[in-house]
């Protein structure tokens, strides 16, 4: 694993990497219980445009949940992953420590000039799941640009995110209905959510200094916007990719498949 990040993270051998990680994912279901689902939907895409042997970039990775789910499908696959989140990188350089196939950066994806930290000028795939509600429709127009000039010619970016319809507040309210109703049972029986997840890593011995630093990033939420899949498929073919559209959705969420 290569990381090219501004900034030297320790790992300590002692940390169980696998168990963070597989935290991460069981409070991300919290949310999500479709999750694996959106995955397996996601590489199935990968596979069908890019093949087997992709050159991947994991948009926002995080913890790299794709990149993992990617490489364990696709052995023969490359991924780039790429965050600005110190604590989630820190679970992924420790995941991936040692794994020539995964390159990870640092960087903010507001930042102009963040593509040139990158390895490579292009990438076969562009992934990314629940990840860019975190921006604003401007900053997030200005990386659809920037993302058209990233992916190959034939190539595809897929985005599994909230994406909410406006035009159907009655199907919006009953569906927040049932998932609160269902997150709120599952909470009874033990899950963990978004903040008892950070306050955990705050605890940490390894975490809690990248957890701290993540807090001052980002403080407690991003302002950002989740408008619908119309806008997302619009913009993007405004900004370079020529076919763009639905390829998976739930109640709450929508994956789209852009195609260079």
């Amino acid at each position: 694993m290569t990381d090219t990040s501004t900034t030297t993270t320790s790992t300590t051998h002692g940390t169980d990497w696998r168990a963070w990680q597989q935290s991460w994912d069981r409070q991300q279901e919290w949310y999500m219980p479709d999750r694996e689902d959106r995955f397996r939907v996601m590489l199935d895409m990968v596979e069908a445009f890019c093949g087997t042997e992709a050159r991947v970039l994991d948009l926002a990775c995080g913890t790299g949940s794709i990149t993992a789910r990617l490489l364990d499908r696709f052995p023969r696959a490359v991924s780039t992953g790429v965050d600005l989140d110190p604590a989630l990188l820190t679970i992924a350089r420790g995941t991936f420590a040692g794994d020539d196939r995964v390159t990870l950066v640092e960087a903010d994806l507001t930042d102009p000039d963040w593509p040139a930290r990158l390895p490579y000028d292009t990438y076969d795939a562009v992934l990314t799941a629940t990840a860019l509600h975190w921006l604003r429709k401007e900053p997030l127009r200005v990386l659809y640009g920037q993302l058209a000039g990233l992916v190959r010619p034939g190539g595809v970016f897929i985005d599994a995110d909230h994406m909410i319809d406006d035009t159907t507040p009655r199907i919006n309210a009953a569906e927040e209905i049932f998932s609160r109703t269902r997150r709120d049972q599952a909470r009874r029986a033990g899950a963990v959510d978004w903040a008892e997840w950070w306050a955990l890593a705050a605890k940490d011995p390894v975490l809690a200094a990248p957890t701290a630093r993540r807090f001052e990033i980002y403080g407690v939420h991003a302002d950002g916007e989740m408008p619908s899949a119309a806008w997302h498929a619009r913009v993007l073919r405004e900004q370079g990719f020529e076919e763009a559209r639905p390829v998976w959705a739930s109640p709450s969420d929508t994956m789209l498949l852009a195609l260079r």
